[in-house]
């Protein structure tokens, strides 16, 4: 069985450890922002999640030597896998950083310190240097933008099976509005209607004789193939650029027919090329749910009948 991920990330205010951390969190590690010192052996404990724990000059009780102690000893363990990571900037990023978010530094607090960010910058880089030395990874963030740490921390720490980017697919009723959440929206209302075949009108768009009736438009191989041909390169991008949720909305008049077909065979699709995707359909979920339903999302007003 290979050795649980633990990650200590660590290294001068400023550079970038916060975003470190959300990096992990995305990749599926469970992440802790400073915790006291004396608890992060037990932090650690025997659980089988990735963790990944920030420690910098913050953390209650904080002490070089002592993170080191606790390192080492953490590495003593055959069934973790320890990694010391450390963010660095050069000292005119870390200066205009802070003059940028107008922030104090934690070692420049005032009083007997001063408040020159000059000075804590120079305090912290003393203090935190048997980390840096120490570090098995030291990430210099002076020249790099946020799309190119993802990416430096996804090479180094994605696990097999981490979350990726998660597809939601989801039809809908025009008439009762565009879902909220919708990054890239269809309309699929000039596909040829079941509503007006009687023997097609009560069923929906999951059942094969509606699926069919559809399918059967002259317009629909040409629409499919640009739909997926539109869809397919924009999703190695968006993984590229670090977007972990995508919702793809198909709508038409009802919500019932053609929508929900084309949703759910999008959704389909995309499994079979190894994507995450799930499939939700607004109008049948609301009505199998009840009348109150509709209510409630609608903020108790009157809701709209979906025409044709």
């Amino acid at each position: 069985m290979a050795a649980r991920p633990v990650v200590l990330v660590t290294g001068l205010s400023g550079a970038g450890r916060a975003s470190i951390l959300r990096h992990l969190e995305d990749l599926g590690f469970e992440t802790v922002d400073n915790p006291p010192l004396d608890l992060l052996e037990e932090l650690v404990g025997d659980g089988d999640q990735p963790l990944a724990a920030g420690v910098d000059t913050r953390s209650r009780g904080f002490d070089p030597e002592q993170v080191l102690r606790t390192l080492s000893r953490l590495r003593l363990r055959p069934d973790i896998a320890v990694t010391l990571v450390y963010a660095t900037a050069e000292d005119a990023v870390l200066l205009r950083r802070y003059s940028e978010t107008r922030r104090r530094h934690p070692l420049a607090p005032g009083g007997s310190l001063g408040s020159r960010v000059a000075d804590g910058i120079a305090r912290e880089q003393a203090l935190m240097a048997p980390l840096r030395d120490a570090a098995d990874m030291v990430v210099d963030t002076s020249d790099l933008p946020l799309p190119s740490l993802r990416q430096t921390i996804e090479r180094r720490f994605r696990r097999e099976g981490a979350p990726g980017l998660l597809i939601h697919v989801q039809s809908f009723a025009f008439p009762r509005g565009l879902p909220r959440e919708a990054d890239l929206v269809f309309d699929v209302r000039f596909l040829r209607n079941p509503h007006y075949v009687p023997e097609l009108k009560p069923q929906t768009g999951r059942d094969a004789a509606v699926a069919a009736y559809v399918e059967a438009d002259p317009d629909f191989p040409g629409f499919w193939g640009r739909l997926v041909g539109f869809v397919d390169p924009l999703l190695p991008r968006y993984v590229a650029e670090g977007k972990k949720y995508l919702t793809v909305a198909l709508g038409c008049t009802g919500g019932r027919h053609r929508s929900v077909l084309v949703a759910e065979r999008l959704a389909d699709h995309l499994r079979i090329l190894g994507w995450r995707a799930d499939v939700t359909h607004r109008e049948l979920d609301e009505a199998a749910r009840g009348p109150a339903a509709s209510e409630a999302r609608l903020g108790g007003r009157e809701a709209l009948s979906p025409s044709p």
